[in-house]
């Protein structure tokens, strides 16, 4: 299939395995599904060829062996594949998963943010809600608290309109939207370190628990399961590593064991091993962490409370930024408890993937295998070889690597995640190497050793071994991931290549990476401007200069120009004129005065009524 299955074709199969073990109660991720039929496809035993197109039968068979394998509970090897695939869909480091918390974080405030600085309230009460969604969003963003806790809230508001009363809303409001959203960031956090400044002196701190005193208790005790838990599977591996030596040196000693459960378990428990190392080692790092900011934290409170005392007022300048830093240290002891729960769990989900191993050897079963058998740690094989090395006039060709005579000789990325390179191909076992025996470099890459004989053996042909070892990370499709050989299998190659030349002569193109760099400007420009290349140029140019002997110039002057000068006139501009008339007039009318006289009567029997008009003239008012 020109070197490799087609992508539709491979998609088809874990599709159709993906289905097959659903129905038959077994729900897997994608990646797992694919990992298998790779490592199906892989596996010489299996005699897949990938050099023609796959029939219907092929495929039918690929399908149906992956299904068993993915089926198969008393498998070591599925679960290895099974604990490396949850490893990579689910661990990152600290700086990668503190970002995805900032940004899950930001996601979750943006409703709130988007309705305070999209609004433009006018009324009062518009005003109020604004400045009431600020709490929330000031609470929420520090994450001391609940918006459902009075207290807090009580606590949120009090701090805020120290420092933003509602009287600045209208300031606010004129804000950009990026302006509003910094300001808003810089109140949360003002408030956040105002709020540890009173929890401190026992005013307030409602709903603020005292993490650095949690993640001082916590740590030690993560650490400690993580160290029982690696102790516990590297006596397991010792154990496991024993009885393959002793059933390599004598093959019938124990007829009721099968050699490749016993490696898939070795293999599974090694790789358990190595995720709880990454694991504890970033728990390390964060109790480092935790303890440095344990004393900054305790010194920033100190300055701000030398700085605040009893002073009724201070100025913002003065104590802001040290409110700004003690939110900022309480946000590093938030992200070091996030790590310590991601690490904490993933300790606890990666021990689901060790089950297997009571179930296939249990530790009655283990110690009456092990009786007459000398278990060996990993230190107690690298202390006997200590005082061994290699000596370096016995190869002509090959360099090696001591730490007196190498620098940053700690620093070198060993092959095969440490372990000894002639053990893993020849033996099928995972040995540590011991880099004091000399550490090979070949073809720009390290290996380490177990002991001298198999750093000598190995060094002869460096190429066979290193091919047996690709060899047998297809027979134990773990081991690519165990022994960090994904760039060998990105791809899956031919099987007419694989069965041309030597058995085992499968090799991927060679490759390597090169670079290369030009000095700019070594010497001074030496541009001659005046170079022409086209001999036409060259003769229109003589012929000019040729002309121009003949040539002279003459200046002449007529009598219309004779005693002639410049002149010039200037003008005032027009300006604006403007009148303006007004006249303010007004009218009057009188009020009208007219009495009656005589209503009331008088001595007469006839009463006698006169009218008396009192109203002014108009032209007296």
């Amino acid at each position: 299939m020109s070197g490799e299955l087609s992508q539709s074709v491979i998609k088809r199969i874990i599709r159709q395995v993906g289905l097959e073990c659903a129905a038959q109660g077994q729900s897997l991720s994608e990646t797992l599904v694919a990992f298998v039929v790779k490592a199906v496809v892989l596996n010489p035993r299996n005699d897949f060829n990938m050099d023609r197109i796959l029939t219907e039968n092929n495929m039918q068979d690929l399908i149906q062996l992956c299904v068993t394998r993915l089926l198969d509970t008393t498998n070591p090897s599925l679960s290895t594949i099974k604990m490396q695939v949850y490893f990579d869909m689910n661990y990152t480091n600290r700086d990668e998963l503190l970002s995805e918390q900032e940004r899950v974080l930001e996601g979750k405030l943006a409703p709130v943010v988007r309705a305070i600085t999209e609004s433009g309230p006018r009324a009062q009460e518009e005003m109020e809600n604004v400045y009431q969604k600020i709490v929330t969003y000031v609470l929420l963003r520090s994450g001391l608290g609940s918006p459902t806790n009075i207290e807090a809230v009580r606590e949120v508001t009090a701090a805020l309109q120290s420092v933003f009363p509602q009287t600045e809303m209208a300031t606010f409001i004129s804000l950009s939207k990026k302006d509003k959203e910094q300001q808003l960031k810089d109140l949360a956090m003002l408030v956040t370190g105002i709020r540890l400044y009173n929890k401190k002196c026992q005013k307030g701190g409602s709903g603020i628990d005292d993490l650095p005193d949690i993640l001082n208790e916590a740590i030690p005790s993560t650490t400690q399961t993580l160290d029982e838990c690696l102790n516990s599977c590297q006596l397991l591996a010792h154990c496991y590593t024993a009885l393959l030596e002793s059933m390599q040196k004598d093959p019938l000693r124990y007829p009721q064991l099968s050699t490749f459960k016993l490696r898939e378990a070795l293999f599974n428990v090694r790789q358990y091993e190595a995720f709880l190392c990454i694991l504890q080692s970033d728990a390390v790092t964060s109790a480092q962490e935790v303890e440095s900011l344990d004393v900054q934290f305790e010194a920033a409170m100190m300055v701000l409370k030398n700085t605040v005392q009893d002073k009724t007022s201070i100025e913002s300048k003065e104590v802001f930024p040290l409110f700004m830093e003690l939110s900022k240290l309480w946000t590093s002891f938030q992200d070091e408890m996030l790590l310590l729960n991601f690490l904490t769990n993933m300790a606890d989900n990666l021990q689901q993937f060790l089950e297997i191993q009571s179930q296939l050897f249990p530790e009655e079963m283990l110690t009456s295998l092990l009786e007459g058998v000398t278990v060996k740690s990993d230190e107690e094989r690298i202390k006997e070889t200590m005082g061994t090395r290699v000596n370096v006039s016995d190869f002509k060709n090959q360099e090696w690597l001591f730490p007196e005579t190498t620098d940053n000789f700690d620093q070198l990325l060993i092959q095969y995640h440490g372990f000894c390179a002639h053990s893993i191909g020849v033996k099928g076992l995972t040995l540590p190497g011991n880099p004091a025996i000399g550490i090979l470099k070949h073809k720009a890459k390290y290996y380490v050793f177990s002991s001298k004989e198999a750093a000598y053996i190995f060094a002869r042909d460096p190429d066979t071994f290193i091919q047996l070892n690709i060899e047998k990370a297809k027979e134990y499709a773990e081991l690519i991931q165990l022994l960090e050989l994904r760039h060998q299998f990105e791809y899956l190659v031919p099987h007419a290549q694989a069965r041309s030349g030597k058995k085992g002569s499968m090799k991927p193109p060679a490759k390597h990476d090169s670079g290369t760099q030009t000095d700019t400007h070594i010497l001074p420009p030496t541009i001659v401007r005046s170079y022409e290349w086209n001999e036409w140029e060259l003769r229109r140019k003589a012929i000019k200069l040729a002309n121009l002997r003949r040539k002279l110039t003459h200046a002449m002057q007529t009598d219309l120009s004779h005693m002639r000068r410049e002149k010039f006139t200037q003008v005032y501009l027009p300006k604006d004129v403007g009148t303006q008339t007004k006249c303010d007039n007004s009218s009057n009318v009188p009020k009208p005065q007219i009495f009656l006289k005589g209503l009331r009567g008088g001595s007469s029997p006839t009463t006698h009524m006169v009218t008396v008009d009192l109203t002014r003239p108009l032209d007296e008012t």
